[in-house]
């Protein structure tokens, strides 16, 4: 039996991750983006890999049941790698909700209810997470991002109030390395794994959406000349961390979030980004 490295967005880092834990191994990539995943599939299929791919619409349920459908019809799943989502100045704050914080959690959900023994999944959150208060969550809200039905979420006070697209994408991310907590459990009485990266600023055309945004490309230029690593990050930095993770050095990290960011929160909690 085949066994499948399932990719949602087929963008840089999802095919730097991809390369590295797919060796021998079949890729289903999925986007929204038809077009995009077939620009991937031809690179990657080119680079040796055994690829097909498939439409996903992460915001909708019946979607992610249909591409999980899709992918235990062509083999046993070993791999998730959860990469689509939407950016601060590529969406609405409440968009931006359903598909980074709702999406996420039904695709965890879904996976989680087939993925193989041994299998493993990262979900690529974000350092923005991190820039939130400790107290900017009771224990409450955080126990509910991380355990609610996802279609709960939506209705939560805390989520259904945002009208701020970074806040929302905060507050998204925020859930994203709660919920990947709650789901260890899950995915461990599969004998199976899953685990956050929280990525900073990493060269990809999600970023450079942002560097170049009206809004928010000053703010975002000043973060990275401030930081401790006075740079922003390459999509094979987090295929480097994220082939550990799925690596046989990686099997006792289970429910972890992962900060790379290079010293960007650090800088905002006690560098020269905190005034």
């Amino acid at each position: 039996m085949k066994q499948i490295i399932v990719v949602t967005g087929s963008g840089s880092i999802a095919q730097a991750i991809a390369r590295r834990v797919s060796v021998g191994k079949h890729i289903l990539l999925a986007d929204i983006k038809p077009e995009v995943a077939k620009e991937a599939e031809t690179v990657l299929s080119r680079a040796g890999f055994e690829v097909s791919t498939s439409y996903v619409d992460v915001s909708s349920r019946q979607s992610i049941q249909d591409l999980v459908k899709q992918a235990t019809g062509i083999g046993e799943i070993k791999g998730v790698i959860h990469t689509a989502g939407l950016s601060p100045s590529q969406a609405k704050a409440q968009d931006i909700i359903k598909v980074d914080l709702y999406g996420t959690a039904v695709v965890f959900e879904e996976f989680g209810k087939v993925i193989a023994k041994g299998g493993s999944a990262v979900v690529i959150g974000s350092q923005s997470s991190h820039r939130l208060n400790v107290d900017a969550l009771t224990q409450y809200e955080a126990d509910a991002l991380a355990t609610l039905v996802p279609e709960e979420l939506l209705n939560l006070p805390l989520v259904k109030d945002i009208d701020d697209s970074l806040y929302a994408y905060q507050i998204s991310k925020r859930g994203n390395a709660l919920r990947v907590m709650a789901e260890a459990v899950k995915w461990g009485k599969r004998g199976a794994r899953i685990n956050c990266i929280s990525a900073g600023i990493i060269y990809t055309p999600l970023a450079y959406d942002e560097l170049n945004s009206a809004e928010r490309g000053e703010f975002y230029q000043n973060m990275l000349s401030k930081s401790p690593a006075g740079r922003g990050g390459t999509p094979d930095e987090i295929g480097a961390l994220a082939e550990f993770l799925f690596g046989p050095n990686g099997t006792y990290v289970s429910g972890s979030d992962i900060l790379i960011d290079g010293g960007v929160t650090a800088s905002y909690k006690y560098g020269e980004l905190s005034s």
